[in-house]
């Protein structure tokens, strides 16, 4: 064996071999220094929205109608839900940024789209690099002719060093490197968009949680009332002193009043699962949530905060970023695929040692290296066409990205004019619910006094139930508006660490599973410029 590594020895410090590897190294040096000077493909462009930058809501008034400080908080949007000024609903986000699975799952891809990009960034070195060897022992049986029979057994050996190198002469490896880095921060954008459909559908839940436990206590308010007056009918119809007419309409208000109890618990029990579920629990008992109805104090919002939305947030909005990004990965294929026009340069070498145990014979060390390329002339058009593919996908990218624009103002549109209904609409749901709460009064005097039957008081009765109800409705919308206007400003994200998009429960079991290296670790930033956002700073 000490022979065998002084044949290598002898062999790799051979002066030959280190002449002709010191002159191809020079060789090397020059194509590769030419192969960077080459990108065939576009270069990205930004798709531009023309009409965006003077675009506002049609609800609202012109941004110079509003003071410097409601512009200030309307684009600080990142905790918009700190406007209702409750803490529970703060301490519900919270959990879910840290415990929800499905944005969970969104930070794991950024992970995976990391390490997609750390091996598509080894393209640009030498894609061969393999180090090969055997021993084989071979018997060889001579027999029959003039010669006499013998055998002869020995043992032969050898080990190679083979290296690959594809040029990067026309951009296709970076142009490559381009399309994965661009898809990394489209997964990062992905994530923080799961951030603001996560915040906004925790909060319609709470407040739909809310609105439905005071609904359930209107209904048994009401309840109470209507029990009230069907005991008063029921006992002046025994004495003999009404009709059964009256007892049995007061009889059944009452018990339709009653029957609209359990259809709202089945949505309250609901509302509480799905609550659960985006906080990454178990469906049961949350405790944060059996506060008493009573001492719940909704939140009172004017609808001036609301008076001014810079239209260049819709371009900031993590979805939109995302379609953004994917332009920017597609248009890169443009020139991977264009790079198939121009011949493929190659450097090749190969350090290699044989030899055998037979009684003098030689060891033998190779150096074999130079360049090659290969150049598929006769394609039939399938390069061309292949192009075309890739262009046609970018311009169907772009399209979405001007579709995904128009959506996102049509929604922060509607959600400003709901908003601003809701609110006009509120002035007059809380005057008629006044109006009901005085005519029951008055029906009920004018029905113990004699002046008027007692269809009056259960017509008075369903009227401030129903507007009760219509109080509290007008309320949750107005609210609903105001989550819906945050959402599709794509308010609700932060840049979230490592520690935080990942728990160190989760970190720990990946590393025992599979060597993640830093990649876990390492903190993950957005650090190039935002595709899309520019156009209206």
């Amino acid at each position: 064996m000490l022979s065998c590594v002084n044949s290598v020895v002898n062999s790799v410090v051979n002066s030959v071999v280190i002449k002709s590897a010191l002159r191809y190294l020079a060789l090397i040096y020059g194509l590769s220094t030419l192969a960077a000077c080459t990108t065939v493909g576009p270069d990205y462009e930004e798709p531009v929205v023309d009409w965006l930058q003077d675009w506002q809501p049609a609800s609202y008034g012109h941004p110079d109608e509003v003071n410097r400080q409601d512009r200030l908080n309307q684009i600080d949007a990142q905790f918009w839900w700190h406007v209702f000024n409750d803490p529970i609903l703060n301490a519900l986000i919270t959990e879910a940024r840290q415990e929800n699975y499905s944005l969970r799952i969104a930070g794991l891809k950024i992970f995976e789209s990391r390490a997609r990009l750390a091996i598509v960034s080894t393209s640009l070195y030498p894609q061969l690099q393999q180090l090969d060897g055997s021993v084989s022992s071979v018997n060889n049986q001579f027999h029959g002719g003039n010669a006499p029979d013998r055998s002869q057994s020995f043992i032969s050996y050898q080990a190679g060093f083979n290296l690959g190198w594809e040029l990067d002469f026309w951009g296709r490896f970076q142009r490559g490197i381009e399309s994965a880095d661009a898809a990394f921060f489209a997964s990062i954008t992905n994530q923080q968009d799961m951030q603001v459909l996560l915040t906004a559908q925790l909060a319609e839940a709470y407040f739909v949680y809310r609105t439905t436990q005071a609904r359930i206590d209107i209904a048994h308010k009401n309840a109470e009332i209507q029990k009230r007056s069907y005991e008063i009918t029921t006992n002046i119809f025994e004495s003999g002193e009404g009709s059964e007419l009256d007892l049995q309409q007061a009889k059944t208000q009452y018990l339709a009043t009653l029957s609209t109890i359990p259809e709202l618990e089945i949505t309250l029990f609901q509302t509480r699962n799905a609550i659960a579920i985006l906080l990454g629990k178990k469906p049961g008992v949350l405790q944060m949530l059996n506060a008493e109805v009573s001492k719940y104090q909704w939140p009172v919002i004017p609808v001036k905060y609301f008076q001014y939305i810079p239209a260049n947030m819709l371009t900031r909005r993590p979805d939109i970023r995302t379609a953004a990004w994917q332009v920017a990965a597609q248009s890169a294929q443009i020139g991977v695929a264009e790079a198939d026009y121009y011949p493929a340069i190659s450097l090749f070498g190969t350090i290699g040692w044989s030899g055998s145990d037979l009684a003098g014979s030689s060891d033998v060390g190779s150096l074999i290296i130079g360049p090659a390329f290969s150049w598929n002339i006769l394609d039939y058009d399938r390069i061309e066409n292949n192009v075309r593919i890739q262009d046609s996908r970018l311009q169907q990218l772009i399209e979405q990205y001007q579709n995904l624009v128009l959506q996102a103002a049509k929604e922060v549109d509607d959600a400003s004019y709901s908003l601003l209904k809701t609110n006009e609409q509120k002035v007059l749901v809380d005057q008629s619910f006044q109006a009901s709460q005085r005519a029951l009064e008055l029906a009920n005097i004018r029905y113990r006094e004699g002046y008027s039957d007692f269809q009056r008081v259960l017509d008075a009765q369903r009227a401030m139930f129903s507007q009760s109800e219509s109080q509290l409705l007008n309320q949750s919308s107005y609210i609903a508006s105001i989550i819906s206007l945050y959402k599709s400003l794509g308010g609700g994200w932060t840049e979230m660490s490592n520690d935080q998009m990942l728990s160190t429960r989760v970190k720990e079991t990946m590393q025992q599973r599979t060597d993640w290296g830093d990649l876990l670790t390492v903190p993950i930033a957005e650090t190039t410029p935002v595709p899309g956002a520019s156009q209206h700073e």
